[in-house]
C-alpha cells in the first residue's frame, strides 16, 4: 500500500512537471514570436545631415530633404541635422559620429560637407545636395556624371551661358567684370573660370577678385567695386552667409552685381539666374528613399540637377541703381 502511494505521488508530480515544462516552453516561444514581431514593426531609418553653414539655400534644401523622407516614412525615419558653423574640421567632427553611430545614409549639405563625407565612410551610402560641380569636389578624373562607389547627389549648378547672357540684357554699357569667389571653395572656382569664358567671348574684359575667406571680403570686394563695372558672384557658401558686406560697399559705389542664386541676390545682386533650392533638396530626398528602400543601387545612380531655372530681380536695389528690367523676370519678394 506504501509503495503505491510512493508511486501514484512520484506519477503526479512528474505530470505537474511535464505541464510547468510545457507552458514555460510556449511561453518562451510566444515571447520570440512578439520579440520578432515587434523588431519588424518598430523598424526605423536613422539618417544624419551635415549641413555646412546656415543661410536660406542650404536651410531650404535640408527642409526639402526632411519633407521627403518624412513624406515617405513617417515617424518611421529619425533626421538629425547638424551645422558645422562654415568650419571643415566641424564638417569631419560631424561626420564622424554619424559614422560612429552607423546611420542608414548621410546627407551633404555643401561641398565642404561632401568632402568630408566622401574622406569619412566607403560603406554608408552619401547623398550630396548644394554642391555645383561633382567631379571638381571629389577631384574626379573623366568624370561623367555618375560618380560611383556610395557617392550620388544632386547639382545646384545653373545654366551659366544663360546667367552670362544676362549682362548683357540687363547691363549693356559695362565694360569690366569682377569675379568675386571664394578661394577656398573649389566649385566656386570652376563657376568663376567658366564665366569668365563665356562674358570674353560677349567681349567683357574680366578680372579675378579671389578672397580666403570672410575676413579679407570687405577689403577685397572694395578692390573690385573701385576697379570694376560690373561684378559677377557664383554659389558660394561663404558670399551667401556675407551678402550684407558685398552690397554695404557696392550699392552705394554704384556698381551692379550678379549672383548665381537667389540667397546673395535677395541681399546683394540685382539678378539671379536661380534653382529652387528646397525643390533641389526633396529631389535628394526622394533619391534617398530609394536607396534605403533598396529600390537602387547608389553607385549606378546619375547626379542629379534642378528641374528648372527662373530670372529673378531684387526690386530695392535694381530701383536704387536705376536698372530696368525687361519682361521674363520674376521680382524676389521681401
Amino acid at each position: 500500500m506504501k509503495k503505491l502511494l510512493v508511486l501514484m505521488l512520484t506519477a503526479s508530480m512528474a505530470l505537474g512537471l511535464a505541464a510547468c515544462g510545457s507552458s514555460g516552453d510556449q511561453g518562451s516561444q510566444n515571447a520570440s514570436s512578439a520579440e520578432s514581431e515587434g523588431t519588424d514593426g518598430d523598424a526605423a531609418y536613422t539618417v544624419g545631415v551635415c549641413q555646412l553653414v546656415q543661410h536660406g539655400s542650404l536651410d531650404a534644401a535640408t527642409e526639402g530633404f526632411k519633407a521627403a523622407l518624412e513624406e515617405e516614412f513617417g515617424d518611421q525615419v529619425e533626421v538629425d541635422v547638424q551645422n558645422a558653423q562654415n568650419d571643415s574640421n566641424t564638417c569631419t567632427t560631424i561626420i564622424n559620429s554619424f559614422v560612429s553611430n552607423d546611420v542608414d545614409l548621410i546627407m551633404a549639405n555643401a561641398t565642404a560637407s561632401l568632402q568630408a563625407a566622401a574622406a569619412g565612410t566607403d560603406t554608408i551610402p552619401i547623398l550630396g545636395t548644394s554642391v555645383t560641380e561633382y567631379g571638381v569636389a571629389l577631384q574626379l578624373d573623366n568624370f561623367d556624371g555618375t560618380v560611383g562607389g556610395n557617392i550620388s547627389g544632386t547639382s545646384d549648378l545653373a545654366p551659366l551661358d544663360q546667367l552670362a547672357d544676362m549682362f548683357q540684357e540687363l547691363l549693356p554699357d559695362a565694360e569690366t567684370v569682377g569675379l568675386l569667389y571664394c578661394s577656398a571653395e573649389p566649385n566656386s572656382q570652376y563657376q568663376v573660370d567658366t564665366m569668365k569664358e563665356y562674358l570674353e567671348e560677349l567681349g567683357y574684359t574680366c578680372e579675378y577678385y579671389a578672397f580666403s575667406d570672410s575676413n579679407d571680403l570687405s577689403s577685397v570686394t572694395t578692390g573690385a567695386a573701385q576697379e570694376c563695372d560690373a561684378i559677377y558672384v557664383p554659389t558660394d557658401n561663404t558670399v551667401a552667409s556675407n551678402a550684407g558686406i558685398i552690397n554695404n560697399i557696392c550699392l552705394p559705389a554704384g556698381v551692379p552685381v550678379i549672383a548665381s542664386e537667389e540667397s546673395t541676390c535677395s541681399q546683394a545682386a540685382i539678378a539671379t539666374l536661380c534653382i529652387d533650392y528646397y525643390d533641389l533638396g526633396y529631389t535628394t530626398g526622394q533619391m534617398a528613399v530609394r536607396i534605403l528602400k533598396g529600390e537602387e543601387d547608389i553607385s549606378e545612380m546619375p547626379i542629379e540637377y534642378a528641374p528648372q531655372t527662373t530670372k529673378k530681380y531684387n526690386p530695392s536695389i535694381c530701383q536704387e541703381l536705376g536698372i530696368d528690367i525687361p519682361e521674363g523676370y520674376e521680382a524676389i519678394e521681401g
